[in-house]
């Protein structure tokens, strides 16, 4: 396959990689020589302002490939096969694919004036998946499909790579346990916020944790273990290292013997990597000294990263990322709600607007948080297993990557979660299971 384009910029060889990825096992190849074009018998796409002949497959270029300034557009969507389009022009396909979606995986609007919510990240509300009600819907992938189909019908010999679904449960590691090897000052300071709050169930159940007598409400790994070897899944675990203990930073010392044994025990069967705490925001030195502590403790180099409370913001957290060693984020999604941040159930590469060229870091987007469905969504377990199969058929439909978002005090025996670990294993068990 090859692609016209009067000349080539950046921002167009970054979105035709992607294309070619998603569509293709060899790489599209853009050429400007307009003769060569013409005279090629190759599938080819003729991506410019000026239509050529009827052997080509005609997209109408928008101007937002083509420029390096980041400004506003005035995005209309239009209805397109029963969803949501824009960036709307005339040619064979009926708008500019290729600029909707840089728009849309580049987080464009992100690097947009904005009021930034509570914890000072970018508000779902002001993006546009939320605003045209396509959050929930891995919009990129449907438009390859519908892309796809049409290519097929213009060159009926062409060939496609083909994709199957991909499933990868992660786990934020951020509170390891709720009572044990906190160490005696937090654990009498609890006690006596407990006593004097009458939750007399709660010192009872802290005090047989602490004797021995039972296990930590936090505690579900052993559980976990055994979940994934039934279903035959490889998972993820991302590790929370603050060396200080404050704010939102609330896991236990890395330089604790329970940590450590923890983050080794992880790290011998799965692919592990850092939770950036909320501190390390704020200084990019924490940051290093945090993966650092991570690969010291896994005996691993450390090229993995989510993001804690998915404090991000564009461009300065991936570049932060990218300084520290960090090859693969798994921050691409909200902290506030589920769905579709980028808009795709797919892996890509990230492209650094301001300064328009695209980075080494590969960004893999999750869909589904249960902290999001529990906290900010309020939805009871049920209704959370309802969002899970919503986006599990949804990706499925396209053979897409999904990635979840689960911690362990959700997975434990704790009162609050009553519920939500059943919910999991039956997901797990009776949906993704069949499919793996």
């Amino acid at each position: 396959m090859i692609l016209y384009s009067t000349h080539i910029t950046p921002r167009l060889q970054y979105i035709v990689d992607f294309f070619s990825k998603e569509l293709f096992e060899k790489p599209i190849e853009i050429i400007t020589d307009k003769e060569k074009f013409i005279n090629s018998n190759e599938p080819k796409i003729n991506y410019s302002d000026l239509e050529f002949n009827e052997h080509e497959f005609f997209i109408h270029n928008t101007s937002i490939l083509f420029e390096n300034t980041i400004r506003r557009y005035e995005i209309d969507c239009f209805e397109l096969n029963y969803h949501k389009a824009f960036f709307q022009t005339n040619g064979d396909f009926s708008f500019d694919i290729f600029a909707a979606s840089f728009y849309l995986l580049s987080r464009y609007e992100e690097y947009l004036p904005h009021t930034k919510d509570e914890y000072g990240r970018y508000p779902h509300a002001a993006a546009i998946a939320y605003q045209q009600g396509f959050l929930q819907t891995p919009l990129i992938n449907i438009w390859i499909n519908d892309f796809k189909k049409s290519l097929q019908k213009k060159f009926p010999e062409i060939i496609f790579r083909y994709h199957s679904f991909q499933f990868i449960p992660t786990y934020d590691i951020d509170i390891a346990y709720s009572y044990l090897h906190k160490g005696w000052k937090r654990n009498i300071g609890a006690l006596i916020k407990s006593l004097l709050h009458g939750k007399f169930s709660q010192i009872i159940e802290r005090l047989k944790v602490l004797r021995g007598k039972k296990t930590d409400p936090f505690d579900s790994y052993e559980w976990l273990d055994s979940l994934h070897l039934y279903c035959r899944v490889k998972a993820m675990y991302f590790f929370l290292v603050a060396r200080e203990q404050k704010g939102y930073d609330k896991n236990i010392s890395p330089e604790k013997k329970a940590l450590q044994d923890l983050i080794q025990y992880h790290s011998s069967g799965y692919n592990i990597g850092v939770h950036p705490s909320w501190q390390s925001g704020d200084d990019e030195k924490i940051l290093k000294e945090e993966i650092e502590w991570l690969n010291i403790i896994s005996d691993k180099k450390i090229i993995n990263s989510r993001q804690h409370y998915i404090r991000m913001n564009l461009p300065e957290t991936y570049r932060q990322l990218i300084n520290a060693g960090i090859e693969k984020d798994f921050s691409m999604g909200y902290g506030s709600i589920n769905g579709f941040r980028a808009s795709v159930a797919s892996s890509f590469f990230w492209f650094d607007l301001e300064k328009n060229e695209q980075t080494l870091l590969e960004i893999f987007p999750f869909c589904f948080m249960d902290a999001n469905s529990f906290y900010e969504q309020k939805f009871t377990a049920q209704q959370a297993m309802d969002e899970l199969l919503h986006y599990y058929r949804a990706i499925k439909k396209i053979n897409g990557l999904m990635i979840t978002i689960w911690h362990n005090q959700f997975l434990g025996t704790n009162f609050h979660f009553a519920g939500w670990k059943e919910v999991y294993e039956i997901f797990l068990k009776e949906e993704v299971y069949w499919d793996m």
